[in-house]
């Protein structure tokens, strides 16, 4: 069952993002690619700059880029990674703030 959501996104995709940003590392590597800005990192830079590396992270670009948050392009001998989608990212937020606490001021008056 499908539920409409700010910015069309539905409760599927919400909680397919969030467990895509539901560990450490990922979450490390996503903020280290949205501070790299639009030109990214290369995958030995992102390495380096989060401490993760090999098998890991790539079990981790694998995870990001799935739900739609990453990407990875090969230029030359280097792969690319870069962060794109922080419109997707503030529509989370918007779910946060706008569907899961829109009835916080009811439920005060509701206890008091």
């Amino acid at each position: 069952m499908k539920h409409s959501l700010p910015n069309d996104l539905t409760l599927e995709v919400a909680a397919s993002t969030f467990a895509a940003l539901g560990s450490e590392q990922r979450l490390a590597v996503l903020r280290t690619l949205v501070r790299a800005g639009n030109d990214g990192l290369s995958i030995g830079e992102l390495g380096q700059r989060t401490g993760v590396t090999g098998s890991t992270l790539t079990h981790h670009m694998k995870i990001l880029a799935q739900a739609g948050l990453v990407t990875q392009q090969k230029h030359g001998r280097s792969i690319i990674c870069a962060a794109v989608a922080f419109d997707e990212v503030r529509a989370l937020s918007q779910f946060l703030l706008e569907e899961c606490c829109a009835d916080v001021e009811d439920q005060d008056h509701d206890h008091g």
